[in-house]
Order: C-alpha cells, then structure tokens, then sequence
C-alpha cells in the first residue's frame, strides 16, 4: 500500500463551514486523509462526528484526531493521571464516531525532573492509560505517542519509540518538523531520515514502523527552546526541514505511513507537494 498525505485540520483555502464536507474536497485535490484537530478540548458531538465519518467513507479518506495538547503524561500527579486519561478516552470516544482509527498524544513536559525520571513517569502513566483504553473497548483505535517539538519537552524520537515498546499496538507519531527543531537544524537531508527511519525499525520491527503515523511541517526554532512557529513550504527564511529526502528513502523502503502535514494554514498544498515528491521516488 502507498503513503497517505493530507492535512491536519482545514486550511485557510477550505472553502466549506462544516468539516463533514472535508473530506469530499480533499478527495477532490487528490489526497488521502485528514487529521480532525481536537487539541484545544474533545468538542465534537456524535452527530457532527458521524457526519465526518461517514463523508470520509464515501470520499476513501483515511481519519485519525489529535488529542487534547494538554496532555500530560509526565506528570505523577494522581489527579493529572486522572484529567489525561480522561482526555485520552473523550478522543477515542469521538474517533470511534466517525471512525478514525489513530488518535495521536502528546508526551508531556519534563517539569524540572531529568529526561530518564520523566519517560519513567510517563511509561507508568501510558500502561495505566492503556489498561483504561481497553477496558473502555477503544483498543481498535491506534494511540500514537507524538515527537515533540521543544527541547524541555518529553519527546524526542528514542523516548518515543520506548513508550511505544509497551503494547505493539502503539504506532509512533514522528513529527519530522519537531525533531528538526529540537535538533536546532540537525536532523535534515538523507543521513539523517535514513538514520531516523533505521532507528525506527530496529526498535519497532520493520512491520510496525513502516506504518508509523507522522507529522510533517517546516519549522522555525529558537536556539534555546527549539520550536518556535511552523512555517509553510512558500516561506522564505531557509525554514526546515526539507521533505525530499524523507520521501525517497519512505519511498525506497516501500513504506505505508500517514503523512499529516501541519503547515501554518497551506496544510494541503504542501501535502500534496510532498504526495508528488513521493510518487517522484517511487
């Protein structure tokens, strides 16, 4: 099966209100699937959500959701534990409405403990989650642990791909553009994917990670903190980092993954940009 790319949430150009017709329009470009942004709060409805659902079926488009960006499983706090888990569990809730099968977190923050005692935390912290998730009946939908963007963030790949070693049905949100940044510029070109895409498979097996879900979007950073803003594949600025090479070395491989790209408001031009780098490649 080849790559999906299509767009986090509704660009500036979408030219509907309601996000049921998305799907419909992003079929109409030529991309594959579309990731419903809940990252401020679970807010959709079951109604709305099976509306979605239902045009994405018609239309051939894969869903997945963002989880609430509040999220935080670094955090020991009983009642933090208790908040997440609840996010969690509304996300999947709405995924499963309108059929998303990945529903993607975040890692959380390091709070001033060392990077080891807080992906301790959050390893405890996701197999309470899970234990939850299953008991809630939502083990059909893929939780996909994200790569972060800032430095004092819990999140870089190896942290990501730990968590993930606890259930094989976890499947790594690689934020290409994250780790870019918190990199300050390092992890661009060949070397670098053929590198991230080697470490992925050595710690998941190359069954699970050719199917890695993915974030992809150009990023300014801060020297100090890492991410700063996304930017767009148009801006200028010399912005990283650059798609091309992902898309051949995915394409090398004969790899599956879901690429959503996050660009500040142009999330579908840029998709299909990097659809055709990777069509280019193959």
């Amino acid at each position: 099966m080849p790559a999906k790319f299509g767009p986090a949430g509704n660009p500036d150009a979408f030219p509907h209100k309601s996000s049921a017709d998305a799907p419909g329009w992003l079929r109409g470009l030529g991309l594959d699937c579309y990731e419903y942004q809940c990252g401020k709060g679970v807010h959709v409805g079951e109604a709305s959500a099976r509306k979605i659902g239902q045009a994405a079926g018609e239309a051939g488009i894969a869903l997945s959701l963002h989880a609430p960006y509040f999220i935080n499983l670094a955090n020991p706090d009983p009642e933090s534990l208790r908040k997440t888990t609840g996010y969690i569990l509304a996300a999947c809730q709405a995924a499963d409405w309108m059929g998303a099968t990945r529903v993607v977190v975040h890692t959380g923050a390091l709070m001033k403990r060392t990077r080891r005692e807080a992906l301790d935390i959050a390893k405890a912290s996701m197999v309470s989650v899970l234990r939850d998730w299953e008991e809630a009946g939502f083990a059909h939908i893929s939780l996909c642990p994200e790569t972060m963007g800032k430095i004092n963030q819990l999140g870089d790949l190896a942290e990501v791909l730990e968590l993930c070693k606890l259930d094989d049905r976890l499947i790594p949100c690689v934020d290409f553009g994250h780790l870019y940044a918190r990199s300050l510029g390092e992890l661009t070109g060949a070397d670098a994917c053929e590198a991230m895409l080697d470490q992925m498979e050595a710690a998941l097996g190359a069954q699970r990670a050719s199917v890695f879900h993915s974030h992809f979007s150009q990023i300014e950073f801060t020297p100090n903190g890492g991410e700063k803003c996304h930017r767009t594949f148009s801006d200028n600025g010399g912005f990283g980092p650059d798609p091309a090479p992902l898309m051949a070395a995915v394409a090398r491989r004969g790899w599956s993954p879901t690429f959503i790209c996050e660009s500040a408001g142009t999330q579908e031009v840029d998709a299909l940009t990097m659809k055709r780098l990777y069509q280019q490649a193959q």
